[in-house]
């Protein structure tokens, strides 16, 4: 009989071990499987990887190259969403989310929606508010309490990677401070009012050429000639996506220059630092 039952219970071993290798396998699958994060802009995106590490996937729905103002979601972004665990909102009051955020919730209720600007005071309306160290700092924080709620299993992971990116940022703050330090020239003449939160924070006079998202008329141009001069400006700074020619028509006038500095870069330590560095130069 025990001939017989033998080659049958070495099967029954063999079968079973599969079974569980199998399902042992399945669930690292599982637990291997990085957890989606949808957020609005470039930095948001570098806020995200930094705090979730190898943990978290990012689609970013204003992708380089778009505009914040004008983007319009693609089917196929909103066909990721429906995988996303979490959406990080600027919350800031950008156009995109004002015009699609209904949506983008339609596209998947389950989903987390975080506003990263919780507990950052906006100032006349601007959305820009990730432009300083200090607003990134509460923006990392807000996108590391969401990542916890949904991924609770990996809080002290993205702890640890929070704490060391919080350290990076202060870091960046103490460069930008000395940096900028020292200069008795603190204006600075922009096309398109991106960093006034940066101005503010470092004690600069932002001047911006575009007033409420208009370009400036004939007598307009005239009295930024006037100030430029005034002030010893000598740049003046515009990003990708707005209209030059004011900007050209100023520079052309005060025998100075256009300069790009981009707000939206995904490296946003080594960013920050080299639009200072540029800031720095021309205070000079």
């Amino acid at each position: 009989m025990n001939y017989y039952y033998k080659p049958l219970s070495v099967v029954l071993i063999i079968c079973v071990l599969f079974v569980s290798g199998c399902s042992e396998k399945s669930q690292t699958q599982k637990d291997d499987e990085n957890i989606t994060v949808a957020v609005s802009i470039l930095p948001q995106a570098e806020f995200v990887k930094q705090v979730g590490g190898e943990k978290v996937n990012t689609i970013v729905m204003i992708p380089p190259g778009a505009s914040p103002a004008t983007h319009e979601p693609t089917s196929g972004q909103l066909r990721d969403l429906s995988n996303a665990l979490m959406y990080a909102k600027l919350g800031s009051g950008l156009p995109f989310e004002n015009s699609w955020m209904g949506k983008i919730r339609s596209v998947n209720d389950d989903m987390l929606i975080v506003n990263s600007s919780d507990g950052i005071t906006i100032r006349n309306n601007d959305p820009h508010v990730w432009t300083t160290p200090e607003n990134s700092k509460i923006m990392v924080e807000n996108i590391y309490k969401g990542l916890v709620q949904v991924d609770p299993e990996n809080k002290s992971y993205y702890s640890q990677n929070k704490d060391e990116y919080m350290q990076e940022l202060d870091e960046l703050d103490s460069y930008i401070n000395n940096t900028l330090s020292g200069y008795e020239n603190r204006s600075i003449m922009v096309y398109h009012p991106t960093w006034e939160y940066f101005a503010q924070e470092y004690g600069l006079d932002m001047i911006p050429v575009e007033l409420e998202g208009k370009e400036p008329t004939a007598k307009e141009l005239k009295r930024f000639v006037d100030v430029a001069k005034k002030k010893n400006i000598s740049v003046i700074y515009v990003q990708e996506h707005f209209s030059k020619s004011s900007a050209e028509s100023i520079a052309k006038e005060i025998n100075g220059e256009v300069v790009s500095v981009n707000p939206l870069a995904k490296d946003y330590v080594t960013n920050l630092r080299n639009v200072t560095n540029v800031f720095a130069e021309n205070l000079g």
